[in-house]
This record gives structure tokens, sequence and C-alpha cells, in this order.
């Protein structure tokens, strides 16, 4: 991180005193930090404080004159090599997404065009509020990214989602986003520039008739998050997906379909990629026969008859000279998780696969949050209850890793 210019939004939450620590580890890396304080954020901490900490002058009036007569917002923005805002409050992530620019930091976030990490922190029941979950997708359809929130105590004394993440997961994903981790091993290889990621995403709408069909309970979050992230390591990125409410990532060639098939046969053409990850929820099953007219109720007899679909996952993962060198799938289970995700890993030829709990009450299918099991070869990791934008830069910093232990064990 030497050299790199951070730009520290800090917000008006009790998280604020956080942001001290960040700057102090920020600086230890070797990036300079410059500092906007909120008036919200000033109740927490002082400017004096994080001006002793950046060696930076802390900014906190849009209308301070002498700055204004240089276009002092701009200027923030432009010398800056990424924005972080932590904690960023319900308020600020409101602001943020209506574009509105009332004070220094929202004029900041409006004017600028660099990448923006945000680090959300607020009580539960903001955190779940459909305002927010509106402004949230809002964000990340404009590109913004976000670390956090974990889950835990509350400073109100309520238990629950909306707890800024700490200081070193921030740093972590300050590294990522720059591009510079230096800390993980094969470091100075990781970067998915040159690459070419397929993903799949989002559920299959098998037709039984002209006005109804089968498919599986999914929102396609993780799977765009995933293009997301792929995109932000510099891959070439194809987005197979099946219908979805969602906007479409930013910078990856995006190919939509309806059914099993169609996903498959998009996928297949798709090939030759370095990297697969099947994370679309693909119906098992589809009608033996859609039907031409809208099916009647006949009494007790049964309509359908079912036929399995292709397996999307064995047939990229199959051994071939075409096969790409790391496939990823996915496993959501009701029950006995690790021992399905590891006997699909077998079953399917996959290099790893990401299970995850999707029982009702857990709010992974739809949700903005998740928990995953990494199943590989070499054994399980269970990592902690993420928003799904990190899972997926996680999960891509690992497969580049991957890609570069490949790569240097064949030289």
């Amino acid at each position: 991180m030497q050299g790199k210019r951070i730009l520290l939004i800090v917000g008006g939450g009790i998280a604020a005193y956080k942001s001290l620590d960040l700057v102090r580890r920020l600086k230890d890396r070797g990036a300079s930090v410059r500092a906007i304080l909120t008036s919200g954020g000033a109740a927490f901490v002082t400017p004096l404080s994080l001006s002793v900490l950046t060696e930076e002058r802390t900014f906190t009036d849009l209308f301070d004159l002498k700055d204004e007569a240089e276009i002092g917002h701009i200027r923030l923005s432009r010398e800056a090599d990424l924005i972080v805002v932590a904690p960023a409050t319900a308020d600020l992530l409101a602001k943020m997404a209506h574009g509105l620019a009332d004070d220094l930091a929202t004029a900041v976030l409006l004017a600028t065009d660099k990448k923006v990490l945000a680090a959300p922190a607020m009580n539960v029941r903001m955190w779940e509020h459909p305002a927010t979950k509106r402004n949230l997708a809002t964000l990340r359809a404009d590109g913004v990214a976000f670390v956090g929130p974990d889950e835990g105590e509350m400073a109100c004394g309520e238990y629950g989602m909306g707890r800024m993440a700490e200081p070193q997961a921030i740093l972590d994903a300050i590294s990522r986003t720059l591009g510079a981790d230096r800390t993980a091993p094969l470091a100075a290889l990781r970067s998915l520039s040159g690459r070419h990621v397929l993903i799949t995403s989002g559920p299959t709408q098998e037709p039984i008739d002209p006005v109804r069909y089968l498919a599986n309970r999914s929102s396609g979050k993780q799977g765009h998050a995933l293009a997301r992230a792929a995109v932000a390591l510099g891959a070439e990125v194809t987005l197979v997906s099946g219908p979805v409410a969602l906007p479409d990532p930013q910078g990856v060639r995006m190919v939509k379909v309806e059914t099993a098939q169609e996903m498959l046969a998009a996928a297949l053409e798709s090939l030759p990629a370095d990297i697969a990850i099947c994370a679309a929820a693909v119906a098992d099953w589809r009608a033996a026969g859609e039907a031409a007219q809208k099916l009647k109720k006949q009494g007790e007899e049964t309509l359908l008859r079912l036929t399995q679909n292709p397996d999307i996952l064995a047939t990229i993962a199959k051994p071939s000279p075409g096969r790409p060198r790391l496939v990823i799938g996915f496993a959501a289970e009701t029950e006995n998780l690790i021992a399905n995700a590891t006997e699909k890993r077998r079953a399917k030829n996959a290099d790893w696969i990401v299970a995850n709990d999707v029982r009702p009450g857990t709010g992974a299918m739809g949700g903005d949050v998740t928990q995953i099991h990494l199943v590989t070869a070499a054994g399980v990791e269970d990592w902690p209850s993420l928003s799904k934008d990190e899972t997926a830069s996680r999960l891509l910093a690992r497969a580049a890793d991957a890609l570069a232990a490949k790569r240097s064990a064949a030289e």
C-alpha cells in the first residue's frame, strides 16, 4: 500500500472511534491519509485526533472560503486513490444513494470518479429497514464496494447485524480494492488481469405451459456480486444469468437465459475460461413436454411428468483439454451441509464447493448477508457471516491466489 492516497470520511456513529485505529494501520502500511470529519463524526472523535494521526489537516466544512476558492471538494477527490467511508451511517448511505450534497463529505462523494469503499455501521433495525436495503442496492449498482457490517452487540444494548467491521477487516478490503494486498502470499501475482472468468447466476425457469414454470428461490445477488469482484481484479467476465430483478454489473459480458438447457449452452459457448464459478440455482427438473395451452385441473389425475435437467457444474468440470483451471460450484443445503457439499465436490469433479445453509430463517436466499463453508481437497474452511459482496471479494482473491500458485508450480 506504499504511496497510496486514502481519503477517509468519518461518519457520525459510535464506531467512529475505530477510524483512529484504521488510520494508524494505513500509515503503518505506507499509505497517506486525509480525513473528512462530518458534524456527526465530530461528536465522537475530534479533528485534532485525526490530524495528529494522519499528519494532515482534517477537513470539516464545505464552506471553508480558502478551500472552496480552489474548489476544495473536487481537489480532495481528485488527489485520492480511494475514498473510504467508515463508519457509513444509515443517513450517510441514504444521502449517497440519492445524490445529496449538503456538506463536505457528501459533496466529495457526489463529485468523485474514484472507487468508494463503505463500512456500514448502524442499529440492527436501521440495517434491516427496507429503505436501507433499497439504498444499499442502489449504491452497489453504482459500483460502491462494502465491507461488513458484522453481527454483534450494539452500543444501544441490542444484538444483531450492524456493527462496523473491525479495522483489520477494513484494511484488508482496502488492500483488495486497490489490488495491493502485500500481506498475503503470492500477493505480487494477485491479479486476474488477462484471465477469463465465467459465472452462472440466478435461477432458471422451466416452462410447464404458457403461464407456469418450475424454478428455484434465487435472487442472483451472490452471482452478480462475484461478477463485480472479478471485474475489480481485472478479469474479463462472462455472466450467464437466469431471470433476476438486478441491474447488469458494469464491465461484464452479459448473457441472459431462462432455462437450464439455455444456461448450459451459453456457458459452453463462453469457454475457454480460466475460472468457472457455477453459482446459479439451476432447477433440477423440467417438464417432459411443455404444454401448448394452459393446463386445466382434471380431478386427481397427475398432469406433470418431469425429466432431469443437464448438470451444468459436472459438464464444465468434466476432465477435458478445455476444462477451466479452477471450477467452483455452490451447494445450497438444508441439512447435512458439509457432508453433502463434500460429496458434491467429489461427484461433480469440482475443485471447490461453496456450501451455505439455506434453511428458512437464515436469510441467505435473497438476503444481503451469507455465511459460507469453503470445501476443497485440503478440507473445510468455515467463513464468518459476511455481506455477499465481501464474500465474493474474498472468494475471487482466493481464486486469484490459486491460479498464481498453479502458474508458479508450472514454472
